[in-house]
């Protein structure tokens, strides 16, 4: 399955592990990879040299590409921008921000930039300062989001940039992959289901409330804030909402999730964590090692794209 994506990243499969904050560290990053797909490393809020560990733990369990994704509003992200190009990262996705001012030192390294967009003139903004590709990622994802879905979102990026376009935010099967190439996208980047494959070192507690969770299980919070989050619903979403509606301070809100995604990923605590999640939480039924999932995401994207064969007969 060739794109220009794949051409770009180096890799045999155009699906994309998304760089989950807490979530998206070595041993998931090149355990997709070694799948055939590209796995990203999330730098999030980690000190820069803990990042460096992350990488160099990643090469020594896969000679295949790789990437890290920086969160821009981190206060580690100048020296993680650095670190990046010292261990010889090729490709970096962004987040929470504008990547413009690394643009520079980056290009001359040879790092290939994706920043994470939710927005036409942001795509338009990112091709403009040099990004090699973008990924359009739509509300049903999980974390922090945006406000267009994925099915509205990706085709008007694709209409307003010539670079190329990766699909994210509610696909979680070959139904999911097949349609994001109909609208357009040239690779799909998935966070959520990567969440609950066996090389992902999330608590098991967080592995099995994503297992149990249904379509209506997932909650926004921080709308009023503009920080809008989506995670699975649990007592701390209900108190959140509850506070968030009766015009609770910024400040009072935010001490309910302070440090929850961290609770959640590492602690189990999926009653006062945040357990991030997107839309397609209710799809994810098993538990299977990334090489399996790989396979069966191709397996479901050919078998969905000849089952609509009778869309192109005359």
């Amino acid at each position: 399955m060739k794109t220009r994506v794949t051409e770009l990243l180096g890799v045999e499969k155009p699906i994309i592990q998304g760089g989950m904050a807490w979530v998206a560290e070595s041993h998931l990053a090149a355990a997709v990879s070694n799948a055939g797909g590209f796995g990203i490393i999330g730098a999030a809020n980690a000190p820069a040299e803990v990042v460096r560990n992350y990488i160099r733990e990643a090469k020594e369990m896969t000679d295949k590409p790789f990437g890290v994704n920086i969160m821009l509003m981190s206060p580690s992200a100048d020296e993680v921008a650095k670190i990046v190009v010292e261990e010889g990262i090729k490709v970096v996705t962004t987040g929470a921000g504008s990547p413009e001012k690394y643009m520079e030192a980056w290009k001359a390294a040879g790092v290939k930039v994706i920043p994470v967009v939710a927005s036409v003139a942001l795509a338009r903004r990112m091709e403009r300062c040099g990004a090699d590709a973008v990924v359009a990622e739509g509300t049903e994802s999980g974390g922090h989001i945006g406000e267009t879905t994925t099915m509205a979102l990706v085709p008007q990026v694709v209409d307003a940039v010539k670079i190329p376009v990766i699909a994210a935010g509610g696909i979680a099967d070959g139904r999911g992959i097949a349609a994001a190439f109909m609208l357009g996208a040239e690779a799909v980047q998935m966070g959520t289901r990567f969440v609950a494959t066996e090389e992902c070192h999330v608590h098991e507690n967080y592995k099995q409330f994503l297992l149990k969770a249904r379509d209506i299980d997932t909650r926004v919070t921080g709308r009023t804030t503009g920080h809008p989050v989506r995670t699975l619903r649990n007592p701390m979403t209900k108190e959140y909402l509850e506070k968030e509606a009766a015009g609770a301070s910024f400040e009072e809100l935010e001490m309910l999730t302070l440090g929850g995604l961290r609770k959640a990923v590492v602690d189990g605590d999926v009653k006062t964590g945040s357990v991030m999640s997107g839309q397609i939480a209710g799809m994810v039924k098993d538990v299977p090692t990334c090489k399996e999932l790989m396979a069966r995401l191709i397996r479901e994207t050919k078998e969905t794209v000849k089952k609509n064969s009778f869309l192109v007969e005359e």
